[in-house]
């Protein structure tokens, strides 16, 4: 049946939650760009043949195969669109390392977008703040307090604060910080906000 590869892809991405990135389905897309290409040469047939031999019964077969090659390209275009959406909100939540396990369900293109995305937004953010640069990615959720409670999931070294103190991260430590500081270490999993 026509379009059901195409269909499939759509269903594979909505079976997954938002912010998760399933596997690249590169058997799927190769299937449903086949299946264009299919499509496109029976048309090309039966169109040529129309013409030469005036076979007006052809046309409701060459609309319909029409029909079903855009929709083919409409969903194969919205399954790459989903995933760059979902790979741009990665960046956002994981800073600009992702993890191992979010990075294997990538393909090469897409990790190349990846690291297009994150030069032309750190070249955005540097040039905010009057020269000194601005990091829109931190306070994702608006804080409370400039302040919190934080706990070391692993030995992550030291770090220094805006008043020159050097803390030293290490496992099961907790810490007093300022937000800022840390909360691209709580979504890279090296700390842990401590709810009192």
């Amino acid at each position: 049946m026509f379009c059901e590869k195409a269909v499939e892809l759509i269903r594979e991405l909505k079976r997954m939650n938002d912010g998760q990135l399933p596997a690249f389905n590169d058997d799927g897309v190769r299937q449903v760009l086949q299946e264009i290409e299919s499509l496109y040469d029976q048309n090309q047939s039966d169109v040529n043949e129309t013409k030469s031999d005036q076979r007006a019964d052809l046309i409701p077969s060459i609309r319909l195969r029409h029909c079903c090659l855009l929709r083919n390209q409409r969903c194969v275009a919205a399954y790459l669109y989903d995933r760059l959406l979902r790979i741009r909100a990665l960046r956002w939540e994981y800073g600009s390392v992702l993890p191992a396990s979010v990075r294997f369900h990538m393909n090469a293109e897409e990790l190349q977008w990846f690291a297009c995305y994150k030069k032309s937004l750190a070249s955005f953010m540097r040039s905010l703040g009057g020269g000194g640069g601005l990091d829109i990615t931190q306070d994702m959720k608006p804080p409370k307090s400039l302040y919190i409670e934080v706990r070391c999931l692993r030995d992550h070294g030291e770090l220094e604060i805006d008043d020159g103190t050097v803390i030293l991260l290490k496992k099961n430590s907790q810490h007093f910080l300022p937000r800022w500081k840390c909360e691209h270490l709580i979504r890279q999993g090296v700390l842990e906000h401590v709810m009192s």
